[in-house]
């Protein structure tokens, strides 16, 4: 197990230096594992801060159609958990640093086995995980698990969450606090929801955690503009759209995105 979680301290850096994180969604495996492998690496390169690795599954509750589409895609090849583990292994000995969020849902932890699956995401290199249906006071034992390895649980909060929940889940998150800034499922947006200030504001009052805005963001015009509200934001579909169209198209829209971020304009 590697000793040092590298979200904890890029989010450290960050707040030292009073600069926004910049994080975006890729899908293991979509079109292929290489080029997963050569986005990753050339996030980084771009500055991009933390890297989300979605894990394809046939019932993405929380995804979109742009984000299904790819879970489909890298499902048809027959990618897997454990080729994510080994992707992330690789990318760790040739010296790549971005932290790596692994997303994904309950079912494919169940089936891999939850004691191994953290102790197996924690030493490919993951230093955290977002799974949107593992609600925080159930699996308390894997919970436990993954704080035992040192692989940080990230909290999802909506627009809808309680004031009474935000709290606790809050409280829960380890790394950072995940805000969904719209209701419904992943995907583009071509405006952002009116109140998204006034959530953000209210969230971060209960924290010193970063809150990271996500789902729905499309352009780094938005990201530069969200980003100004929050402490950085979370691209994914957007991305996707443009790795449909091409590799070089992703790469360049990823270095626009980061650069946005960090310079608060497009």
């Amino acid at each position: 197990m590697r000793s040092q979680n590298l979200l904890t301290a890029r989010i450290r850096e960050a707040q030292k230096l009073k600069r926004k994180l910049c994080c975006i969604f890729l899908t293991l495996g979509y079109p292929s594992l290489p080029v997963t492998e050569r986005l990753i690496l050339s996030a980084e390169k771009a500055g991009v801060d933390i890297l989300e690795l979605g894990f394809p599954f046939s019932d993405p509750l929380a995804d979109g159609p742009t984000i299904q589409f790819s879970s489909e895609q890298a499902l048809k090849k027959g990618v897997t958990v454990r080729d994510g583990f080994r992707l992330v292994k690789k990318l760790r000995a040739k010296g790549c640093r971005i932290p790596m969020v692994f997303f994904g849902y309950l079912n494919p932890i169940h089936s891999y086995g939850e004691k191994e699956f953290a102790r197996d995401a924690r030493s490919a290199g993951f230093d955290g995980l977002i799974v949107p249906d593992l609600p925080p006071e159930e699996e308390s034992a894997f919970h436990a698990e993954c704080k035992k390895q040192g692989l940080h649980v990230i909290q999802l909060v909506a627009p809808t969450t309680p004031d009474a929940r935000a709290r606790m889940l809050v409280q829960k998150s380890r790394g950072f606090v995940y805000y969904v800034s719209l209701r419904g499922v992943t995907g583009a947006r071509k405006a952002m929801s009116s109140d998204l200030g006034p959530h953000l504001k209210k969230l971060k009052r209960l924290t010193h955690k970063p809150v990271l805005a996500g789902f729905g963001i499309s352009t780094p015009e938005q990201a530069a503009a969200i980003s100004k509200i929050s402490d950085g934001v979370i691209v994914g579909s957007a991305v996707i759209n443009q790795l449909k169209k091409s590799v070089p198209a992703a790469e360049q829209f990823i270095a626009k995105l980061a650069r946005a971020v960090h310079s608060g304009r497009a």
